[in-house]
């Protein structure tokens, strides 16, 4: 069935006129701060801290001998700080709406060849898993997904890096498909992005909690999205718990990772959700073919 579901401030540049003058590597890019050292314009992507203000990574080069790579400002799960941080929430929900628009056009052949469906994905079509996670086939359910994918993601993925967003979202969905696989009946279709969702849903409550902010906001709105889940007819509450579950696991992985271990813990973490996924899919596959 269809599932419902840090940048510093940047002082103004006082010359005569209101124009911000671009970047000395990113000349499209306006920008107030300029290196301490050299005084060239540089944009958030090219600011490296220095122990006071900022400095252009080749003043980096020359002062300590280190690269500017290894001492660029770093989000708090320790991905590098992008100049848009929308750019891969606009690249899903561009995919989630190409499909939708696709579905339509195809006039619903699309949908019974890519949605989850145990019987098939028990015979070898496990590519299901991944497809239900791009594909809606009503207005309203895309709309609330997109709206919500929309809302939630800027923030993760300032927060988290592009890939570990990513990772997240691809994790997340993968996790609702595996336990939607698991727990509902073989002949029961579904699709949607609301296991993706609801795991940065997750996701943003542990960020919340782990930057010490006030949770009641998110903690209302995932409580109103779990009654609507049980209550509501017609949705697969088994992908929104198993997205949840999963995105607030792998976000809680890399938030909370040792600085001097960030890296290799995060993608342990990342390693560890995908086989506990390989594993339901396994279990429920062996259930169903033998």
């Amino acid at each position: 069935m269809d599932q419902v579901p840090g940048s510093p401030q940047e002082p103004r540049d006082t010359h005569g006129d209101d124009a911000l003058p671009g970047c000395y590597r990113h000349a499209d890019r306006s920008t107030g701060v300029r290196c301490t050292r050299c005084e060239q314009p540089i944009c958030p992507e090219c600011m490296v801290s220095a122990s006071v203000g900022f400095q252009c990574p080749e003043c980096v080069r020359s002062g300590n001998g280190r690269s500017a790579q290894a001492t660029a400002p770093r989000t708090i799960a320790g991905g590098t700080i992008a100049s848009d941080p929308r750019l891969v929430t606009m690249i899903l929900l561009g995919i989630n709406v190409a499909v939708f628009i696709a579905a339509q056009l195809a006039d619903g052949r699309l949908v019974v060849d890519l949605f989850l469906y145990g019987g098939n994905v028990a015979y070898g079509e496990w590519y299901r898993l991944l497809t239900a996670m791009f594909l809606h086939q009503q207005i309203p359910h895309i709309a609330f997904n997109m709206l919500s994918l929309w809302w939630l993601g800027p923030p993760l993925e300032a927060a988290l890096g592009r890939v570990r967003f990513l990772a997240l979202y691809m994790l997340a969905g993968l996790g609702g498909s595996a336990l939607s696989y698991l727990l509902a009946a073989p002949d029961q279709p579904s699709l949607g992005a609301s296991g993706a969702i609801f795991g940065l849903l997750g996701a943003t409550a542990v960020l919340l909690r782990r930057l010490q902010y006030d949770m009641k906001p998110v903690l209302i709105l995932l409580g109103l999205n779990l009654v609507f889940t049980f209550l509501w007819p017609n949705i697969a509450w088994q992908a929104h718990v198993g997205g949840l579950v999963v995105g607030a696991a792998v976000a809680f992985g890399m938030v909370h990772a040792p600085r001097d271990r960030r890296t290799p813990v995060q993608i342990a973490t990342c390693v560890v959700a995908l086989l506990a996924i390989v594993a339901v899919v396994w279990v429920r596959t062996l259930q169903l073919v033998g």
